[in-house]
């Protein structure tokens, strides 16, 4: 039997699996505190809901396909966005929903990215732009207690357009154009001009590389300017990147994208886009990257009791500590040399000692792991530990 994980698959444990579920716990708390509620949905979907209205996106051509014993086509879901239209049904508006849990995508792998990944995603059905601003904000504010320094870039799928319809660009050429323009964080500008003179638009990067001044003669610019005094309230900056456009073509107004300052990454993104008829806003972040690069550790076990033949006391003292929202490991089975080795393996903070001279002097030895230095402490003090 072979038991190897699939290409594009992948177990995590220990450090990386605490690491992974800190994260998620930042980015969740940061969800909440903006007002987002949480949602569940369904892995598999009917393919054609799963395809819905853009078939022809990158991302939708990578679906995992699924047959059930109904012979009904099926696939894994590959985001949470299209979902949407189903939960947000009779929903008050703004409805703001979040959810981090696992996609697919049957797609190359490389570092950072698998076929099965966790997104966590906040969305707003029936947005503003004070609603596009907040999910920058908290994107900001995750960053922060990442120790992440990041760069945030906004554009306008409108203004894009704008220029496009300025220069004559056929209509049937346009979606691919504005593809082939978001590469340019990606390929060299020689290989961005030459697929866009496969559409006669070669001439648009001399647009697109123009200062931020010059944009301002085009109507939608204004839709730009609108967002970044408002991020100003909120008391941050964004970066104007005119030929950011993001890969999925439902965007319809603001996009934007967080990178990396140290590697030059992005990191996550967002935009806004039409749930129905009713215009919605979101952004979403990818753990993958964010594990790989974040230095952050953790929550690890802090405490570990090791009972001395006295196992009573020792779980009486476990169970109070976790009734106080302290993390216990309790040993009642292993010599104290074993018992410290596994302490050293986890990376466990404070190990407490429970035998007969702990008992008699109603005090627990306590030793610190990172400094080797004990003491006696009483049951009110250890709790305070």
């Amino acid at each position: 039997m072979n038991i190897q994980t699939v290409k594009g698959f992948k177990d995590f444990v220990g450090d990386e699996a605490l690491k992974r579920e800190k994260i998620k716990k930042i980015i969740q708390e940061q969800f909440e505190l903006y007002g987002f509620e949480p949602a569940e949905t369904p892995i598999i979907e009917f393919e054609e809901f799963v395809k819905s209205d853009n078939p022809n996106d990158e991302a939708v051509r990578d679906v995992f396909k699924l047959e059930d014993r109904g012979k009904r086509k099926l696939a894994l879901r590959y985001e949470f966005t299209f979902q949407l239209k189903r939960i947000s049904k009779n929903q008050k508006l703004p409805y703001k929903r979040y959810q981090i849990g696992y996609n697919f995508r049957d797609e190359p792998i490389k570092k950072g990215r698998l076929r099965q990944f966790i997104q966590c995603d906040a969305d707003v059905v029936g947005s503003g732009v004070k609603d596009e601003v907040e999910c920058l904000k908290l994107g900001k504010n995750i960053f922060e207690k990442l120790n992440m320094p990041v760069k945030i870039y906004v554009n306008n799928r409108k203004l894009i357009n704008e220029i496009l319809v300025t220069e004559k660009i056929e209509e049937k050429n346009r979606d691919q154009v504005i593809r082939e323009l978001d590469k340019l964080d990606k390929l060299s500008r020689k290989e961005v001009a030459d697929n866009l003179k496969k559409f006669g638009a070669e001439k648009l990067l001399k647009i697109f590389e123009q200062s931020e001044k010059e944009f301002e003669k085009y109507n939608f610019y204004k839709e730009i300017k609108e967002l970044k005094n408002i991020c100003k309230a909120y008391g941050f900056k964004v970066e104007f990147k005119p030929f950011l456009a993001r890969g999925l073509s439902y965007y319809n107004g603001t996009i934007f994208e967080i990178w990396s300052k140290d590697l030059d990454v992005s990191l996550c993104g967002g935009g806004s886009y039409l749930v129905g008829d009713v215009q919605s806003t979101g952004i979403t972040f990818g753990l993958e990257p964010i594990s790989l690069l974040s230095k952050i550790d953790g929550d690890k076990t802090k405490i570990q009791i090791i009972s001395i033949g006295q196992d009573n006391e020792s779980i009486q003292l476990a169970e109070n500590l976790r009734g106080k929202g302290i993390s216990v490991n309790l040993l009642l089975d292993k010599s104290i040399g074993k018992a410290m080795d596994y302490a050293n393996s986890k990376g466990i903070e404070k190990v407490i000692f429970i035998g007969k001279e702990e008992i008699s002097k109603k005090k627990f030895r306590v030793k610190d792991m990172k400094t080797g230095k004990e003491e006696f402490l009483s049951e009110s003090n250890v709790l305070k530990v």
